[in-house]
C-alpha cells in the first residue's frame, strides 16, 4: 500500500509576509527533540497562533513523533520551515511583529503587569534549544527578552512547559 501526501511544512516565505496578518507565531530555533517540537506546534495552535516555523536545524516536521506529538494540529495549523534561525527573525519582525525571546535571563518578567502591552502586540516567539537555549547572537536579535518566574527550586521548565505559558500570555493579553 501506498499514500501519497502533500508536505506538512511551506517555506517561509510562502507563510510569513508584511502582507499577511499575523497575531501570533512561534519561532522554534534548533528544537531537536520531536516531542517538545510536537507538544509547541500542539499549545501554539490551542493558543490560537496563525503559524509556527521550524528554523534552524529544527526537527523534521513529518517526523512521527512529532506529528503525533502535536495530536493533529500539524495538519491544519501553518508550518514553516526555515534553514536559517536569523532570517526567521528577520522575516517576522518586517512582518510587523514584535520578537519576544523566551529566555530565563530576559529583562521583561512574563508576569509583571508592566508586560501586558508589549504581550498584547502582534507578536513572534522565539524559543530555543531543549538543552542549551537561544545562542546569544539569536537572543539578540529579539526586540525583548522575557522570562518566565520560577518561585520554587527548579533550575528551569521545559521547552514545551515555557512555550505554553508564553504563547497564553501573550493570548490572553490579546484578547483584552
Amino acid at each position: 500500500m501506498v499514500a501519497v501526501c502533500r508536505h506538512l511544512d511551506r517555506p517561509l516565505d510562502d507563510l510569513l509576509s508584511p502582507e499577511r496578518s499575523h497575531r501570533l507565531v512561534a519561532i522554534c530555533a534548533d528544537v531537536r527533540d520531536p516531542g517538545n517540537a510536537g507538544t509547541v506546534v500542539r499549545c501554539a495552535d490551542a493558543a490560537g497562533a496563525d503559524l509556527v516555523v521550524l528554523a534552524g536545524s529544527s526537527v523534521d516536521a513529518h517526523n512521527p513523533k512529532t506529528v503525533r506529538a502535536s495530536v493533529g494540529s500539524v495538519f491544519h495549523l501553518p508550518l514553516a520551515v526555515e534553514d536559517d534561525a536569523a532570517a526567521a527573525v528577520r522575516a517576522a519582525q518586517a512582518a510587523g511583529l514584535v520578537v519576544l525571546a523566551a529566555d530565563g535571563a530576559g529583562e521583561v518578567d512574563l508576569h509583571d503587569p508592566s508586560a501586558e502591552p508589549l504581550l498584547a502586540r502582534p507578536t513572534a516567539w522565539l524559543f530555543g534549544n531543549e538543552a542549551w537555549g537561544l545562542p546569544p547572537e539569536l537572543a539578540a536579535l529579539a526586540d525583548h527578552r522575557v522570562r518566565i518566574p520560577i518561585h520554587g527550586r527548579a533550575e528551569s521548565l521545559n521547552l514545551s512547559t515555557a512555550a505554553a505559558l508564553c504563547l497564553y500570555a501573550s493570548a490572553r493579553a490579546q484578547r483584552a
